[in-house]
């Protein structure tokens, strides 16, 4: 049984923080076997990551938070940028096509990008796993939502931190049931179902300060493509 971090986001993300050395750090401290660096639209730092991850003793899963014109979509297992502003299926078929699999963050969520107001439950239910806990919650009926949904469709349920700054790496982990420490071994125990969720609640004060600290950088991006 391997423990996994498959929802982080680093300061390559537009309201991430950290370098992956800070977020790789946190995931050795707190006794992780993997750590998937998904930043939004970028896959840079993700390749970093899973490049330094073994000196960390750590298996480095690439990925990323791909925003489609549907929501936000994780893609695990690929190596080059999935195109923002695709429709659902689209961007579905392209990580499918690059050997990766395609994870549904926070589905039910559509203040966070959460898919299901825009497509169908059969659009949903193609996705090779749904994450059924998501850390940033704040009554936990959209969990529980996206749990039940999973259940019914017989699909594969992960969890993750939604971490934004390091020390939120490990919030939320997805237990993979496999010895196989690889990328593919633990992405094919995914797929074939083979996973249980434990998760805490990221802290208020750490969600609101991870939200205000994002429009800070926002903001600060915006300035600096003006100038």
């Amino acid at each position: 049984m391997l423990s996994v971090e498959l929802h982080a986001h680093s300061s390559l993300s537009y309201d991430g923080r950290d370098p992956v050395e800070l977020l790789l750090a946190q995931a050795q401290a707190v006794g992780l076997d993997a750590l998937a660096v998904t930043d939004h639209d970028e896959i840079d730092a993700s390749l970093e990551a899973a490049e330094l991850a073994p000196e960390y003793g750590l298996v480095g899963i690439p990925g990323m938070e791909v925003t489609s014109a549907a929501g936000h979509v994780l893609a695990f297992g690929i190596e080059e940028l999935i195109p923002e502003g695709l429709s659902y299926d689209d961007t579905l078929d392209h990580i499918h096509d690059q050997g990766g699999i395609a994870v549904v963050p926070h589905p039910f969520q559509s203040s966070r990008h959460g898919v299901a107001s825009h497509i169908t439950r059969d659009q949903l239910a193609r996705a090779d796993a749904i994450e059924v806990y998501n850390s940033r919650l704040f009554t936990g009926r959209a969990n529980r939502k996206a749990e039940r949904f999973a259940a019914a469709h017989n699909l594969p349920m992960t969890a993750g931190s939604d971490a934004h700054i390091g020390e939120m790496v490990g919030q939320a982990v997805t237990e993979v049931g496999t010895d196989d420490r690889s990328v593919q071994g633990i992405l094919d125990a995914i797929v074939e179902g083979r996973t249980s969720v434990v998760g805490r609640r990221t802290p208020w004060r750490i969600s609101f300060r991870q939200f205000g600290g994002g429009i800070r950088r926002r903001i600060e991006r915006v300035v600096s493509d003006l100038v």
